[in-house]
């Protein structure tokens, strides 16, 4: 490609579904039907940089709330890196997200570019994978729609931050995607991904609660299993190396703007990408 006119707009379905073989080809192993929940929480929230009508760069900036947005996604093709043509993008893509905060969980080598960018560190995500021992919960069920309100209310307290539309499109039961809801009124969504399966939301009231959701997710899905894990909630990280899920990597969740939240005990991540 010869470098044409760089054209910045939101994203077609089609294109959303190019940029997720993206990630796959970076390593991130998306599940494999994350394209409608995305759009379902923002469907003007996901933009390209597009080159000769060839998709270069992406980046997501979903505003869940009229308070808070999330940015992930955020993605360049090798051979276009070192242009500007990305960095041009997010300044694009943010300025949708308006007077919102804006969260993302980033890699620690690109902190001094989002700093730059007006954001601050805030806490960190560690993701843990692994083969745990498999064991079915006793009186766990998958979720319904009639659950979804109160447990997309439940995500919300644990995490910090509503997030109604992207929870009541990720926990409804889908191909690849089922929410399991404990005895004691806890869940955990079990996402079939490209290799494996991640783990996310996981809501818990306490350490009984969080082993017994965790074990029904790895007897209920094939091969590996990863699951994020926020750094504020060293209870759950805790039970997570006890069942031989072994760190991996670590992100650095930053915000842009005015932030006291933090994540309860027993809460783990939805997914990277929006939080």
């Amino acid at each position: 490609m010869s470098g044409g006119a760089i054209v910045r707009r939101v994203m077609t379905p089609a294109e959303l579904e190019t940029v997720i073989d993206w990630a796959e080809a970076e390593g991130w192993n998306p599940g494999l039907d994350d394209v409608v929940p995305f759009r379902t929480a923002d469907p003007d929230g996901f933009f390209v940089a597009v080159e000769e009508k060839v998709p270069v760069a992406a980046i997501s900036v979903v505003n869940h709330s009229e308070r808070f947005a999330f940015l992930g996604l955020y993605l360049c093709r090798p051979d276009r890196r070192g242009y500007g043509i990305a960095h041009d993008l997010w300044r694009y893509a943010l300025r949708h997200a308006g007077d919102r905060i804006v969260g993302l969980d980033g890699v620690p080598a690109q902190l001094a570019n989002y700093r730059a960018s007006g954001f601050v560190e805030a806490g960190a995500t560690v993701r843990y994978s692994g083969r745990p021992d498999g064991h079915l919960c006793t009186g766990a069920v998958p979720a319904t729609a009639a659950d979804l309100p109160v447990l997309t209310g439940r995500e919300a307290h644990a995490s910090g931050w509503s997030k109604s539309a992207y929870m009541m499109a990720w926990l409804a039961p889908s191909e690849h995607r089922t929410t399991w809801i404990g005895p004691d009124g806890g869940f955990v969504t079990v996402r079939r991904c490209r290799s494996g399966a991640k783990i996310g939301p996981l809501v818990a009231s306490d350490a009984d609660e969080a082993r017994a959701l965790l074990t029904h997710a790895a007897a209920c899905a094939p091969g590996e299993l990863t699951i994020d894990v926020p750094a504020s909630a060293p209870a759950l990280g805790a039970i997570c190396r006890d069942l031989n899920l072994v760190p991996e990597f670590e992100t650095v969740r930053m915000y842009r703007g005015d932030v006291t939240v933090s994540p309860r005990d027993f809460y783990a991540v939805a997914s990277l990408e929006l939080g």
